[in-house]
């Protein structure tokens, strides 16, 4: 018998075996290479998501000084026209969206909320709520045209154009006072049995909320009538207001730190998502499905509604007191009022007084 045959005579099964541990070791390394090729890809993953993440949240991108005296209320877009309108104290700043800077402002609006425009009539409307008016303003020359008496102190105003009017809600007077816009007369007074707030129209509808009885109401634009109400629990003390008019959705910013979506069609509450304190304003965006929610607090919650849900994207971290807002659908970047506010000193309604000159807007947007 040759050596080699006698070798694996005698030792074949080790031989075997030998072989068989190279494979393994083989293997072994292997499955570690390709775990740690695993685990750099998965950091590589969550790197990239991260990053494309932080590239979708809003981010603060300028601040436009305004100048003058007293607070602010509502803000308007008029998207054609690239003006953004700032209602302040006694007067309505307008603000060219294009260059971001002041390009006029409309006097003589005593203690103005809102600012409603008519871009097919070239006309704007102003509440001003320390006179119970409404301003008829052109919007060209930003001079006014009108006034027309309201209930007592119209805040949040409205212009719906299936009709052609202008809709001024009154807070203190619990109407709402409804205007031909092409005319100026007063077509009709409609009693709310309660405080009104923001409202947004559809078709021949227009929604209102109504803060101290918690719900929202339904107008019937034909016959100037009050035709539904709906409860709007779980949320409390309704303010801002935005419509999804293609899917019948409104969104409701209540006071007791909630979201509310419902159907406009039934009032059925549908979902709700959690906001900051002393919400104001609400907008939404159609091309995004993104709803905005802006509070007082300095956050302004970003919610997107999938299907019958409104998940929080991202909370947004504004200024103290920047609580009102408009949306630009262009640019989908949002507009927010604050001010400087002094500490130690009180307004007229007990809060911390706001420093004068000191009033600024803040722009958010996508851009990295």
């Amino acid at each position: 018998m040759k050596a080699e045959a006698l070798v694996k005579a005698k030792f074949g099964s080790q031989t075997i075996e030998t072989s068989n541990l190279r494979r393994r070791l083989g293997e072994t390394r292997l499955d570690s290479a390709m775990r740690k090729l695993l685990a750099v890809s998965f950091i590589l993953f969550l790197t990239i998501f991260r990053v494309t993440a932080a590239a979708n949240e809003y981010k603060l991108i300028k601040e436009i000084p305004i100048s003058g005296e007293g607070g602010w209320d509502y803000l308007s877009i008029d998207p054609k026209a690239r003006h953004l309108y700032v209602t302040h104290a006694n007067k309505v700043v307008v603000v060219d969206l294009n260059s971001d800077t002041i390009a006029g402002e409309i006097a003589d609006t005593p203690g103005v909320h809102g600012f409603a425009i008519t871009p097919e009539l070239g006309r704007g409307f102003s509440s001003n709520g320390k006179e119970n008016k409404i301003s008829i303003v052109d919007l060209k020359t930003n001079g006014t045209i009108a006034k027309v008496e309201t209930g007592e102190v119209p805040d949040a105003i409205l212009y719906e154009p299936e009709r052609g009017e202008t809709y001024a809600f009154n807070g203190k007077g619990q109407s709402a006072t409804v205007i031909d816009a092409k005319s100026g007369k007063v077509v009709a007074t409609i009693p709310l049995e309660g405080k009104p707030e923001f409202a947004q129209s559809q078709s021949d509808r227009v929604f209102c909320n109504i803060e101290d009885k918690n719900e929202v109401i339904v107008i019937d634009t034909k016959t100037h009538s009050v035709v539904a109400k709906w409860p709007l629990a779980p949320g409390a003390e309704p303010t801002g207001m935005a419509l999804d008019a293609a899917h019948h959705r409104l969104f409701v910013g209540c006071h007791n730190k909630l979201l509310v979506m419902l159907e406009s069609t039934t009032g059925k509450v549908v979902a709700t998502a959690p906001i900051g304190a002393g919400v104001d304003a609400c907008a939404f965006d159609d091309a995004a499905q993104l709803v905005f929610a802006s509070c007082g607090d300095g956050t302004t919650t970003i919610a997107k509604v999938e299907g019958h849900k409104l998940n929080v994207v991202q909370t947004l971290p504004t200024e103290r007191g920047a609580r009102t807002m408009a949306l630009d659908p262009a640019t989908h970047r949002i507009y927010l009022a604050t001010a400087k506010f002094d500490e130690n000193a009180k307004d007229e309604h007990g809060r911390p007084k706001i420093i004068d000159g000191t009033i600024r807007v803040l722009i958010y947007g996508l851009e990295r």
